[in-house]
């Protein structure tokens, strides 16, 4: 019956496929999940469906897995590991917080089968260079997914089933994801739980060998999230949307100038936004000021690093903390106007920079960008092999 049950929702999943990926029109998102619709959308940009194998990275994947935090915990956990994948027939695979793969483990079979597609070693899997895919959407949302069969952008992985979870570190840093990899036929609900709880043990051995920090860290950068001493507090969209706001100014802001930056001409009682800002201070520890709203000390937060950075010229530093656009989901006035300005500010440093890395690496974050594309292009000399990368790039972009 279980078979049965997944070969109807495998050939489901293959007639929405066919139906909007291989012409690139769109996507109804009424056979498939909403992310998996939207990872659609986006993915088609940049990676064409037909391809046979992931990408392979421009640089030395040894060193890169010599120096990861997450090589120590991994290597303790190895007999684990191989067990995990041995006795389920599955492919185990680390990559870091680029999606590109650090260490795989599975058996003969599945290991072969693997390295078809290239999910090893150096095979980069985030959704700019190998679409939807269960490591694609665990980096972007920093949640655990699974990836069936047609799901999958690719078709040469509609064979497989991923299920996958970010690993982050004490800090609340996303340091890369574990997926657990195998045949479609193979799928089993049970397989999450167990990417999970090797996920659990893999994280209390990074924050074991770490203090955990002390203080608050606001992420807002492609996504949100408010860490305290290590360990995260779930917060509403709405309250990190504040946060960011108050975040990024240090002046404060007034109760009438923040209201309008939050809810702008819409017609909402003052009594709300005191609401809101009666949860932060219990949620912040009471760090933010009545007659004026601010921090009483600077709330640490990635896009102020990353102003702070290009404001000094320090564009290695910024490039590398910018993760994508300022809360991208939110439509709030105020984080629209600061999203605006954060990437006006990176733009124009990268195309006014003359090192490659720079219009390479913010590249990644900004898919439709032509002038970005053909300034890396112009940058990069004739044989280096990442113009393959900035060209095919730049072809996705002069299509949108």
């Amino acid at each position: 019956m279980v078979q049965l049950t997944l070969s109807a929702q495998r050939a489901a999943l293959e007639r929405e496929w066919a139906m909007w990926v291989p012409g690139g029109v769109g996507v109804s998102g009424a056979g498939v999940r909403t992310e998996v619709a939207q990872s659609w959308s986006r993915s088609l940009r940049t990676v064409d469906p037909g391809r046979d194998h992931a990408p392979v990275s421009e640089t030395d994947i040894g060193p890169r897995w010599a120096d990861s935090p997450l090589r120590g915990p991994v290597t303790e956990l190895k007999e684990q590991l191989h067990s995990v994948a041995d006795d389920a027939g599955y492919v185990a695979a680390v990559t870091d917080a680029s999606g590109t793969i650090l260490w795989t483990y599975g058996g003969p079979v599945m290991r072969r089968r693997a390295e078809q597609v290239n999910f090893a070693p150096g095979g980069r899997w985030d959704e700019a260079h190998m679409g939807t895919n269960a490591l694609s959407l665990a980096l972007r949302t920093d949640q655990p997914h699974t990836v069936f069969s047609a799901e999958h952008l690719v078709a040469a992985l509609h064979g497989w089933v991923c299920y996958c979870a970010p690993i982050r570190a004490a800090d609340g840093t996303l340091l890369g994801v574990l997926d657990l990899s195998t045949t479609w036929k193979r799928s089993h609900p049970l397989a999450m739980a167990t990417v999970r709880t090797m996920t659990s043990a893999i994280e209390s051995k990074l924050h074991a060998a770490a203090p955990a920090p002390a203080g608050m860290r606001l992420t807002c950068l492609g996504t949100g999230r408010l860490m305290r001493d290590g360990q995260q507090i779930r917060l509403r969209p709405r309250h990190l949307e504040i946060l960011t706001l108050l975040a990024l100014d240090d002046d404060g802001y007034s109760h009438e100038r923040l209201h309008y930056a939050v809810y702008g001409d819409r017609a909402v009682g003052a009594s709300t936004l005191k609401s809101e800002m009666s949860y932060l201070r219990r949620a912040t520890g009471g760090d933010i000021t009545s007659r004026v709203y601010r921090f009483t000390t600077p709330l640490s937060c990635d896009a102020v690093d990353v102003l702070r950075a290009i404001e000094r010229g320090d564009l290695d530093t910024a490039v590398r903390l910018y993760h994508g656009p300022l809360l991208p989901d939110s439509d709030t006035p105020g984080i629209s106007e600061w999203r605006d300005y954060l990437e006006v500010a990176m733009r124009n440093a990268v195309l006014n920079s003359p090192n490659a890395d720079h219009a390479l690496t913010y590249g990644d974050s900004a898919p439709d960008d032509i002038a970005v594309h053909e300034h890396a292009l112009a940058l990069l000399p004739a044989r280096d092999p990442r113009r393959a990368v900035a060209t095919a790039r730049l072809h996705s972009a002069l299509r949108t």
